[in-house]
């Protein structure tokens, strides 16, 4: 039997392979909720444990026994509002119709973004169909060594009356994780993968090892063969080039915990984060993304009947406190 060629390695559910724009993931559409609040929250990750619980799962074949599972620890301190942003439904999309910036900013913003240091009086418009909530993060509250915000949108649930008189409450003011999720919810997951720099294609992309006994190279493709009979190497082929920092979305991540991180930190700190300073959130499994980055979380699109809407008691976690 002849060996396999098989040069045409790597998943194409994401085209083209580009990094991230930025740090942060952008959010493009939200879930539809009754109860009036944010859609979305966003904290800074802070490392991985692991906690002991009884299995409550209907139909889990480990149900009623105590189970060990992984769970991600994310900082998440107060994000501010700084505008309130009026859209309008049209024939081509959503269209911004007006924006309403709060009286009073973080100095940190000008770091970010240009604030207008002479405040326009508007007025609320009338013509609009929903409200979104332009909001900065507050890295200057953890200890990660970081002043410069992330700036980003926040849709809003319930109707655009109830959107209006929210957006006029909070504007310029705090919004806690509390405020947001709670505990035993599930979240969509929202983040940048860790950089990998430039790797050849058997890790990038899995190609198999050609025959030590191979002319040449042993890493690279195996035979080409028709893939460049058009005169150029097809895109499809796998070949080196920049791997990792892509925007990835995870669904149904189950929050198991919301907490003080103040009374939940590591003798010493967590490595390569340092100490929790504010609540924070514990999510089954794993999040994309290095200690220090920020991670947006949303109401889910599609939420999953496999987990509770009750945590049950953790009977182990293992945080070494001081």
């Amino acid at each position: 039997m002849p060996n396999t060629r098989n040069p045409r390695r790597g998943s194409l559910q994401y085209w083209p392979r580009k990094r991230s724009k930025r740090v942060y993931a952008r959010v493009r559409s939200w879930s539809v909720l009754k109860e009036i609040k944010p859609l979305g929250f966003a904290g800074y990750k802070v490392g991985m444990s692991h906690i002991v619980l009884q299995d409550t799962r209907k139909a889990s074949t480990t149900k009623g026994m105590d189970i060990a599972m992984p769970v991600t620890l994310i900082e998440c301190p107060p994000i501010k509002v700084y505008a309130a942003r009026f859209y309008k439904h049209t024939a081509y999309g959503s269209s911004i119709v007006s924006d309403i910036l709060a009286d009073s900013v973080d100095k940190e913003m000008e770091r970010k973004h240009n604030v207008p240091k002479k405040k326009e009086q508007k007025e609320m418009p009338k013509g609009f169909d929903f409200v979104h909530l332009i909001v900065y993060t507050q890295p200057k509250l953890t200890g990660i060594g970081k002043k410069k915000p992330e700036m980003f949108e926040i849709a809003l649930s319930g109707d655009k009356d109830e959107q209006l008189h929210y957006a006029q409450s909070k504007l310029g003011k705090e919004i806690t994780i509390k405020e947001v999720f709670k505990e035993g919810q599930q979240v969509d997951m929202h983040g940048v993968t860790k950089g990998k720099g430039f790797q050849g294609p058997v890790k990038r992309f899995g190609v198999t090892l050609r025959s030590h006994k191979s002319e040449k190279s042993r890493r690279f493709p195996g035979s080409l063969g028709g893939w460049k009979a058009q005169g150029h190497i097809m895109w499809r082929v796998a070949k080196a080039g920049k791997m990792g920092y892509h925007p990835r979305t995870e669904y149904n991540k189950w929050i198991v915990k919301i907490a003080d991180g103040k009374e939940n930190n590591q003798k010493g700190g967590f490595m390569h984060y340092g100490v929790m300073k504010n609540d924070f959130v514990m999510v089954k499994g794993s999040v994309s993304g290095p200690q220090k980055r920020i991670v947006r979380f949303n109401a889910p699109m599609r939420s999953s009947k496999k987990y509770p809407d009750t945590v049950p008691a953790l009977k182990y976690v293992d945080i070494q406190k001081e």
